[in-house]
């Protein structure tokens, strides 16, 4: 099901939002790379890591995760006139949306004062919220490259 009408496709196309997610989304990933090589040193003592690196890393991948959230918000907003759960973004959101609190939970429970090795077990759990996000986000993308292969082919756009 093509998310994109031809109007909205040419919209995403010329977004300032649509530039900044492209080149926000890696640098986010590649955080979360570096973030769950930390946190699966440190849980299965494979090198000697201090536990406050695993806070620092889950610390910028949430912001890195806030910050692609807002900026996808200004998308949505520019390309379908609505800042969040728009109909054609609605799964994604809600991904984005459970992701979101995961991540900030980590935080919470480390100032409720739980222990390290629960902390890491919700720092693996944000991380893959993360994951089954992006992934909802690659489908998608792959989706809509071929509907707009198609819909060029077709003379449309």
């Amino acid at each position: 099901m093509p998310r994109y009408t031809p109007e909205q496709l040419a919209k995403r196309n010329a977004s300032v939002w649509t530039d900044i997610q492209i080149i926000l989304a890696p640098i986010q990933f590649f955080i979360f790379l570096g973030g769950i090589t930390l946190n699966t040193l440190y849980a299965f003592n494979i090198a000697s890591i201090d536990f406050y690196w695993i806070s620092i890393a889950i610390l910028f991948k949430t912001l890195f995760f806030a910050i692609l959230f807002i900026t996808g918000m200004f998308f949505e907003k520019e390309i379908f006139d609505q800042w969040v759960y728009s109909k054609e973004f609605f799964w994604e959101d809600v991904g984005s949306t459970v992701a979101a609190f995961f991540h900030l939970l980590y935080f919470v429970m480390a100032w409720m004062g739980y222990p390290e090795h629960v902390l890491v077990v919700e720092a693996y759990i944000a991380y893959l919220t993360y994951v089954m996000n992006a992934l909802q986000y690659l489908v998608r993308i792959i989706l809509e490259k071929n509907n707009e292969r198609k819909l060029k082919g077709q003379g449309t756009i």
